[in-house]
């Protein structure tokens, strides 16, 4: 690794679980252990999900099980305030959360419009709270699919389907208004390809309102796509030429098998990294792209990458950024990847949890895509459980 030819110029390492998990309890360690030993094995989440759709549909009582396992692993609760006791946790290892609103499959005009009332609850939440740094929404959380693909086609617009792309850009416009506003820093995230482009061009008009002064709108780069880093750059040359600060989320990416499955059947080219080793390539380019820039760029690292994280650290180190550079942070999800999160807080980075909330039924694809992401992503869940299973050889604690 760059910079790593000597122990000693390396600012932080991520083995020590006993920092990694100081806020669980031995139950707690001991329930985890088990949820990820069983989300280490494929064929168990493949039949847990399917049985639990079913008996959601079903109506079957299943919503306690769910409850105090995997929800209770990846959510803070159902509501804001059911969050507060997982935000005065992290708080307590210098660890700060973003609230995220993840439910999802809502696709009318009353469910755009309470979402974005609840995302707008967390940014007043997060102006009231140093230990909330950040508020994050997806446009499609407010925003027909349908519709967004349509205007990224350039197709000429129904006068209801143009009515209700007005109402799109109203409520993008309220909510980043409102954490300027607030001086709350807020994350749009990134989605496909087939709407990303839309994405892109409602939250560089929010940058260039917003971020004169310093950066309150962060778009979100997917680094798995071979433009990205390209992307990246343009939106900084166009930052400067238009005075504001970009803000950036950088991840590696969260759609790989359905952009490949749709590239497939649509016959055009795929715009995912035909290999892994050139999405990491690119991503520690663009880490070394912005804090050369830091000036003009402030960023989240989303990830839950050792390599990468360190990889900041050093090069941070090497540019002679203080740990705590306020347009510098981390991020990783609740429940995943402590031993990153804790360790950098430990040594004073700034760090932030994702902290996903709202009602059981509704977050459940989310909270299924965790377990199938802890499978799917080469050695995640190995990694999970190694690492718990470490801590409790530590401590001495049985898996009984």
């Amino acid at each position: 690794m760059a910079y790593a030819s000597q122990k000693d110029q390396i600012p932080v390492f991520f083995e020590d679980t006993s920092i990694a998990f100081a806020s669980k309890s031995d139950s707690q360690l001991r329930k985890t252990y088990w949820l990820f030993s069983l989300m280490n094995q494929a064929r168990v989440v493949n039949l847990g999900t399917f049985f639990i759709k079913i008996a959601l549909k079903l109506h079957l009582p299943i919503k306690n099980l769910i409850r105090y396992t995997i929800f209770e692993q990846f959510c803070g609760g159902e509501t804001i305030s059911d969050c507060q006791q997982t935000i005065s946790t992290l708080a307590n290892s210098s660890v700060g959360t973003i609230l995220d609103y993840s439910v999802e499959g809502e696709d009318d005009e009353n469910s755009f419009d309470a979402t974005a009332a609840e995302i707008l609850r967390t940014i007043q939440k997060a102006s009231e709270s140093t230990a909330i740094p950040f508020s994050v929404f997806k446009i499609t959380g407010i925003a027909s699919t349908d519709l967004l693909e349509k205007v990224q086609r350039k197709e000429p617009l129904s006068v209801s389907e143009a009515a209700a792309y007005e109402r799109v850009k109203e409520r993008v416009e309220k909510l980043c208004s409102q954490a300027h506003q607030l001086n709350v820093r807020i994350f749009i995230d990134a989605e496909e390809s087939w709407i990303q482009n839309v994405i892109d061009d409602l939250t560089y008009e929010m940058m260039e309102k917003y971020n004169k002064e310093k950066a309150i709108v962060y778009n979100t780069y997917q680094f798995y796509r071979h433009e990205t880093l390209q992307a990246l750059k343009s939106a900084y040359l166009l930052a400067r030429q238009k005075g504001y600060v970009l803000g950036g989320k950088l991840v590696r990416g969260a759609y790989m098998e359905k952009e490949r499955m749709r590239a497939r059947e649509q016959e055009y080219f795929n715009p995912i990294h035909t290999s892994k080793e050139a999405t990491d390539k690119d991503y520690n380019a663009a880490i070394d792209f912005c804090l050369e820039n830091v000036d003009h760029i402030s960023i989240c690292l989303g990830t839950h990458n050792e390599y990468s994280s360190q990889y900041c650290t050093c090069k941070m180190k090497k540019l002679g950024l203080k740990n705590d550079d306020s347009r510098i942070w981390f991020a990783q999800l609740l429940g995943m990847s402590d031993n990153i999160s804790y360790n950098l807080a430990k040594v004073g980075y700034n760090v932030a949890k994702y902290v996903p909330y709202g009602p059981i039924d509704a977050v459940l694809p989310y909270l299924i895509r965790r377990a199938e992401e802890n499978t799917s992503i080469a050695g995640q869940s190995s990694r999970e459980y190694l690492l718990v299973k470490s801590e409790m050889h530590r401590r001495g604690v049985s898996s009984l």
